[in-house]
């Protein structure tokens, strides 16, 4: 039997490991493409202009995205014991500085972060503050630090960068190919189908590994997000709240008793069932003791919360 301690080591391990080999292989498909349509140099190329992407990806700040979530910054006054756990959390964590609070008027049950250690933010919704305990509350904030500490927002975005050169060049392929095919057949050129079916799929199969690389950050966030507090239990059941609440909100979208049912490799976030089992699955393997003395009582605030259904936009940001 493996010692509990061990178990966790191997758990985050294994995560790292999963997150880069899906990075690997999202960098591999841009590689194909780009020696698929412009031969050595156009690798070397390729490999420039995404370095200097990646230079320019931080300069993206927290607060320009908060602003594209149409969220507000939080005062200390509306909401102390709220900052009060932030910045508990932080210092636990051994974050260089403390994320800053936004707030997203909406009745939808979520929270997201946004930033580097050095430089972050965390948003949370007046659904969710309407819907947990200052416990659950607290585990879910644990979740959103440890993307901060982890880097998740800046490894998901080199992943959306891979995704996005490797459409383009899947769709500049496809018009050469298109625009070429009629001197290509006149000629009795050979065409290789399978580079052929690379160019048309490998948008596709990059899209699967960046959605893989999501649920296997999410796991990581679970983790660490538990043993910043000592309390798989209370995140398992901010969960499990989350998703009872979140079914609630699209069933008001939905006819009575209408289910869509999501495949997995489909999802951006594991199976919440799956993400329960493996946080009482850890418990048992260490019992731990909660390290923060936050109430199981719920959340009283005087926040505005709108029913109007939010209008969210594309933004690099993880939800819960």
């Amino acid at each position: 039997m493996l010692i509990p301690h061990i178990v966790w080591a191997e758990h985050g391990l294994l995560n790292r490991l999963q997150s880069a080999l899906l990075l690997a292989v999202m960098a591999a498909f841009m590689a194909l493409l780009g020696w698929l349509l412009w031969g050595p140099d156009g690798v070397t190329t390729l490999l420039f202009t995404l370095g200097l992407l990646l230079l320019l990806n931080p300069a993206v700040s927290p607060k320009m995205v908060m602003r594209l979530y149409q969220a507000r910054p939080l005062s200390r006054d509306e909401l102390q014991e709220l900052f009060d756990m932030v910045e508990g959390l932080a210092r636990r964590a051994e974050l260089p500085a403390v994320p800053r609070l936004y707030y997203v008027p909406s009745r939808m049950v979520n929270a997201f972060s946004v930033g580097t250690p050095d430089n972050s933010a965390i948003a949370v919704t007046g659904g969710l503050l309407d819907s947990l305990t200052w416990r659950q509350l607290g585990n879910v904030l644990a979740h959103e630090i440890s993307h901060i500490r982890n880097r998740d927002t800046w490894v998901m975005g080199i992943a959306d960068l891979f995704s996005r050169m490797t459409s383009f060049m899947s769709v500049f392929g496809q018009i050469l190919l298109f625009v070429n095919l009629p001197a290509l057949m006149m000629y009795g050129v050979h065409i290789s189908w399978p580079a052929v079916f690379l160019l048309i799929f490998a948008p596709n199969l990059s899209a699967l590994a960046q959605l893989a690389l999501s649920r296997t950050r999410e796991y990581d966030a679970d983790l660490n997000g538990a043993r910043l507090t000592g309390d798989p239990e209370g995140l398992a059941e901010a969960l499990a709240r989350i998703e009872r609440a979140q079914q609630h909100w699209l069933k008001q979208l939905m006819l009575p008793g209408m289910h869509l049912p999501e495949p997995s490799l489909l999802r951006t976030h594991p199976a919440t069932e799956e993400r329960i089992r493996r946080l009482r699955e850890l418990q048992q393997l260490e019992p731990m003791q909660p390290v923060f003395d936050w109430p199981d009582l719920p959340v009283r605030h005087h926040l505005e919360v709108s029913d109007e259904d939010p209008r969210w936009r594309h933004a690099k940001g993880l939800w819960h």
